[in-house]
Parts: structure tokens; sequence; C-alpha cells
């Protein structure tokens, strides 16, 4: 017997959702967007891709290749973001870290909440739903819950993550950074020719081996500066993401103007931020449970209408902290611009340079996954109207 169009519907739209859930997924490990400068002093035959970086949900990563060229030899490319970071400072423009500090600690507890909303939506009937939404919230609640204030948290949150804050204070994202303020110079040289001569012979580590050299590098470079602090003012390193977030915003806002009047404000604003977003997150969760119980509550559709607003939100919140950086110009830079709206998609020019911004594929897997989205909610809202009209005729 064939089965009725409800059920081929039904199996269609769950179809449709969990494709959708993999392509959130895939969304999260690629890059989204990508911005680069072009300008005369940068060639493009040395610099074919101009200054390039990544925008990742949970980073700013290098987007710079090494370049194929038979006259130069390079074995490692061109750290793009570093690059731009300096560029940039020279208009007063805070570093790239600077932006979207709390979104990027938070970005793998949502991420994964929009999978687990999409999931009870695909799930089959009221049980399903309930178990799909107490056992996925539960966990992300319980994980969120360990990397924001547990001991050493920062073990919960993802390599790119980590390595994101290491590269931008600027440093070596596989060696350890010791203070060596007060040793002598020819101590010093003869310690950074060691430390050369050591990472030319190291093979380069992976895996959990990286993350804990990552993890290594953020305690030694908190330590440094808590160590620069009065003694009654220091804090022991705990490694949960909430005090290495403080701590990392405050010092990427100070890494070229160095002005506590300005930045303490800010710093204190996201913090405040990130500790409302916690109970948020949680206080949604607690009400995307609620909205599993009927297919019947306009907030079931919250379960697929939140996922699929996915690249429209993270258009916003780009475009939010590019405003920003336009915006929070420092009178500390060597040139002076005024307040300016930085190109969100197309190319621009701001001083001698071109600006180029464009969606990445992380972008289109976002963009894909809510259009099946928004086919299953129809298949979906189209099965729910059959099924009651065939109810009441009974």
């Amino acid at each position: 017997m064939d089965k009725a169009p409800s059920d081929k519907r039904g199996i269609v739209y769950r179809v449709l959702t969990l494709i959708s859930v993999c392509l959130i997924a895939a969304s999260f490990v690629s890059p989204g967007w990508w911005v680069s400068l072009t300008a005369p002093n940068y060639p493009e035959a040395t610099f074919p891709q101009g200054i390039r970086i990544l925008f990742h949900m949970d980073s700013v990563r290098n987007g710079c290749d090494i370049r194929a060229s038979q006259e130069v030899e390079e074995n490692e490319a061109l750290d793009c973001v570093h690059e731009m970071d300096t560029i940039n400072h020279y208009v007063g423009m805070y570093p790239i870290a600077s932006g979207g500090p709390v979104e990027k600690a938070f970005s793998p507890f949502l991420f994964a909440m929009l999978g687990v909303m999409a999931l009870a939506f695909a799930a089959p009937g009221r049980t399903a739903r309930i178990a799909v939404s107490v056992v996925g919230y539960g966990a992300i609640a319980a994980w969120m819950t360990l990397a924001m204030y547990g001991q050493n948290g920062v073990n919960y949150t993802t390599t790119g993550y980590l390595k994101g804050l290491v590269v931008s204070l600027g440093g070596s994202t596989a060696d350890k950074v010791e203070d060596d303020q007060n040793l002598s110079p020819i101590v010093k040289m003869l310690k950074q020719s060691l430390a050369e001569s050591a990472q030319q012979e190291q093979p380069t580590v992976t895996g959990e081996d990286d993350r804990a050299a990552l993890i290594a590098n953020l305690e030694a470079n908190y330590g440094i500066d808590e160590r620069k602090k009065p003694m009654h003012e220091q804090v022991a390193w705990n490694g949960s993401i909430m005090q290495v977030f403080k701590w990392h915003y405050a010092k990427s806002l100070a890494r070229w103007f160095n002005e506590p009047a300005r930045n303490d404000p800010l710093v204190a604003t996201m913090s405040s931020v990130a500790q409302v977003l916690y109970v948020v997150v949680l206080a949604f969760m607690a009400l995307m449970v609620f909205a599993a119980f009927s297919a019947r509550s306009i907030f079931y559709w919250l379960l697929v209408l939140v996922p699929m607003a996915l690249p429209v939100g993270f258009l916003a919140e780009y475009a939010g902290w590019l405003w920003w950086y336009g915006h929070s110009l420092n009178a500390m830079g060597a040139f002076t611009l005024k307040p300016f709206m930085p190109t969100v998609f197309g190319d621009g020019k701001v001083a001698q340079f071109t600006t180029h911004s464009y969606p990445a594929i992380g972008f289109g897997l976002m963009v894909a996954s809510s259009a099946l989205l928004a086919l299953a909610a129809l298949i979906r809202f189209k099965q729910l109207r059959l099924a009651g009209d065939a109810a009441a005729k009974m």
C-alpha cells in the first residue's frame, strides 16, 4: 500500500532538515567571509591576493597562501592578520581581534543550539521532539557552563578559537611565551638563537598537542601581564573562557592604543554582555523545550525560523562590527580619518587602499541551509494543515 501524501511530506521535510543541519555544521568550520586590502605598495606579483583575512565563526584567520614563484621560495605564508592590523592602526583602527569577542566565544554553543532546534523540528512526534530538546539543550548547557566558568574551561572550546586568540597576540601558536624583560641583552640574544634553532628542528604539532601548546601560550601571556600588576590586584589563572576572554579583549584593545580611560569601559561592557548572553541562551533553550510540546503552538515554528535566519544574523553582526571599527577610530593613529562605514559587500576605497569584501564558502552553506529549511517549513506547514482538515471532517 502506498503511503499517504502526509507521510511522504513528513519524510521529505525531515530529510531536508537533516541536510540543513549538516550544512550548518559545515558552515561553522568554513570561512564565512573574506576581506582583502590591495595598494600600489603591495604589488600583485608579490601579493596576488592582497592582504587577505578570513572570518570564521570562532576566529579571524590568515587568508594569505604561500606564493607560488620560481624566483622566490617561501616556506611560510605571510601573516596577513598581523599585516592588516599594522596597516589599520595607522588610521587609528583597533586590532581585528577587538571585534566580536563575545560572539566568537559563544559561537560553538550557539551553532550547537541551532542544530538541536532543527533536529527537534525534524523529530517525529511530541515524545521524540521533547527527548531531542531535553538531551540536546541539557548537554549544551553543561558544556557551556564548564567552558565559560569551569576550571580550565578553554579545554572545552574549539582549536580555531584558541589559535585565533594566540595569533592575534602577535606570537607563535606553538611556542610558550616567557617573561624575559629582566634578562640582559646578551642572554636575550642567546635565548632567541636557541629558540630559533629548536623551532627549526621541532616537528609540527597537531591535535591535542597543538591545543596544549595554544593553552600554554595563553597562560604564559596571561601570567606575564598579571605579574606587571601590584600584588593585591593579581588574579591567578583559572583558564575559564570568561577569564581568558576578558583579559584577551583588554589586551587587544591596548595593543596599539593603551588608553585605560577609553578601553576599560569597553571591556566592562563586553564582559557584561557575555554574562547576560549566558543567561539568555539558557532561558531561550528552556523556551525551546516548551516549544517542542505542541506542533500547533506558534512557538513551535521558532525551531525552524531561528536556524533559518542564520545568514541574516551573520550579516547583521558583520556589518555592525564594521561600523564600530570605522566609528571608533583612535586619535593616536598616525593619520586622521573621518568616521566611515567600511565596505560590507563589494569593493571600496580607504586612503590609498582598495578594500574587497565578499562572502566565502561558509556563507554560501548558510544560505543553502536556510533555503532548505524554508522549503521544509512550507512542507511541514502544509502537512499540519491537511492533518487538521482531516481531523475536522471526522
